[in-house]
């Protein structure tokens, strides 16, 4: 009987672009936190304006009132919790700038989200696509159709997702 392989490279084997795994992983860890702060500030920066530009008019002012109202009950702890909800993780750090959150409670929830959360993202992400290509190493064919499988849930989802959208537009009075 074949045993199954660890699907995660070796720590210490040159990964990418001849780093080891865990250095990648770091760095990895340290842009996102780079990006959070980056997001707060311009946040902090934009203030009121978050409304009206780009980002804010794409969002849409509801959407932004809900997470505003996220952040003023949680305060640090919504930017914690942000990591771990999809589309919270990239536009709550930018209301808990415009609110002004204070920085060093926000630094301190963003470096516990970006330890705990990034880490847990490298290595299973990494593990499903290393586990992937040791599949289509052994069975191409049921390769294929897992990824084939994959296309077709994230077509059906975003399909699904845009006829909700229409139906919930259609329903609302334009006044």
């Amino acid at each position: 009987m074949r045993l199954a392989t660890f699907a995660v490279p070796a720590p210490t084997d040159p990964f990418w672009l001849g780093l080891p795994y865990w250095l990648v992983g770091a760095i990895l860890i340290l842009a996102l936190f780079a990006a959070f702060q980056v997001y707060y500030w311009v946040g902090r920066r934009l203030g009121e304006r978050l409304y009206e530009s780009r980002v804010g008019v794409k969002l849409g002012r509801e959407r932004i009132a809900k997470i505003e109202q996220v952040v003023e009950k949680w305060g640090a702890l919504a930017v914690y919790g942000c990591f771990w909800v999809p589309m919270l993780r990239h536009t709550l750090p930018w209301v808990a700038g415009a609110l002004r959150v204070s920085y060093p409670w926000y630094v301190m929830a963003s470096a516990l989200g970006c330890l705990t959360w990034a880490p847990m993202w490298w290595f299973g992400m990494t593990a499903v696509v290393w586990g992937w290509l040791e599949l289509a190493a052994h069975s191409p064919l049921a390769a294929g159709a897992v990824a084939v499988a994959i296309v077709a849930v994230v077509a059906w989802l975003s399909v699904r997702r845009r006829r909700r959208r229409r139906a919930t537009e259609e329903q609302v009075p334009v006044s």
